[in-house]
C-alpha cells in the first residue's frame, strides 16, 4: 500500500524525500484557487514564477501577468491572486504568468517530485481520484503563509488524508490532525475560514466572494499538473 504524508509548512519540507513521490501543491487562499480557476476558464496553460523579476520580463514581453505579495495585487500589474481576476474572456487560450506569496514557491521546492499536482477544495474529488490512480507514495503540501502553519490548506490536506485513507498508509501524525481538523469543518467550511489568520489578512482587501469560491466544494473535474516548464490541465 502506497503511503500518504502532510507537510504542513514550506519550512518543513527539507524534511521529505519528495523524489518517486507525488506532490499536491495546497494554496487554498489563494494561488491554487486561482490556477484551477484559469485552466477550467480555458487558459492555455499558467506559467508560475518564482519572484518579480522574473514577472515583469514577462510583462514586458505581453503576456497576461498576475503578481501578488501579502495579499495585493503589485503596482504596475493589472492582475493579483484573485481566481476572480481571470474571467474566460481574458485568458482563454492564453498563457498567463502568476507569481504569489506561498504558492507559486512551494511549486519551484517541489520540483524533484516525480509528479507534481494542483490541488484545492474546488477540484477535491478530483484529486482523489487522480492520486488513487496514480498509486504512488504522496506528499500533500501546504504552501502556509510566509513559512508558517495555514488553517485552510491544512483543512483541505485532511480532506484528502480522510478520502484517501482506505487507499493510503498514513505514516505521520500531521495527517491524523490535518484529518481531523477537516472532520470538525467538513459541514461547514466558512466556520474554518473565517477563523483562520489568512482570513481576516484578506478581508481588508474586499475579497469576500474569493472565499466563498475558494471553499467551493468540487465545482471543477480535472486536475491541473505541472510539467516542468508550466501547469496545464491533464
Amino acid at each position: 500500500m502506497p503511503k500518504i504524508d502532510v507537510c504542513l509548512s514550506p519550512e518543513l519540507i527539507h524534511l521529505f524525500d519528495i523524489k518517486e513521490k507525488v506532490v499536491v501543491i495546497i494554496d487554498i487562499l489563494r494561488a491554487t484557487s486561482t490556477i484551477c480557476s484559469i485552466l477550467n476558464n480555458g487558459a492555455k496553460e499558467v506559467i508560475p514564477v518564482p519572484d518579480l523579476e522574473k514577472a515583469k520580463k514577462y510583462l514586458r514581453k505581453g503576456y497576461i501577468v498576475g503578481a501578488e505579495r501579502g495579499g495585493k495585487t503589485i503596482d504596475g500589474f493589472s492582475y493579483g491572486n484573485s481566481p476572480f481576476d481571470y474571467p474566460s474572456e481574458v485568458v482563454k487560450d492564453k498563457s498567463i504568468v502568476l507569481t504569489t506569496s506561498n504558492g507559486t514557491k512551494a511549486l519551484h521546492l517541489s520540483k524533484d517530485a516525480d509528479q507534481i499536482l494542483i490541488g484545492s477544495f474546488l477540484n477535491l474529488n478530483e484529486i482523489v481520484n487522480k492520486i488513487k490512480t496514480i498509486n504512488k507514495d504522496c506528499l500533500l503540501f501546504c504552501a502556509g503563509w510566509k513559512g508558517h502553519f495555514s488553517l485552510e490548506d491544512s483543512c483541505c490536506a485532511g480532506a484528502l488524508v480522510h478520502y484517501l485513507s482506505e487507499h493510503f498508509e498514513l505514516c505521520s501524525d500531521s495527517g491524523i490532525v490535518t484529518k481531523d481538523l477537516y472532520l470538525q469543518y467538513k459541514n461547514d467550511l466558512m466556520v474554518m475560514i473565517k477563523k483562520s489568520a489568512h482570513f481576516k489578512r484578506l478581508n481588508h482587501f474586499g475579497v469576500n466572494k474569493d472565499f466563498d469560491l475558494c471553499i467551493t466544494q468540487n465545482l471543477f473535474n480535472q486536475v491541473p499538473f505541472w510539467n516542468g516548464s508550466s501547469i496545464m490541465l491533464g
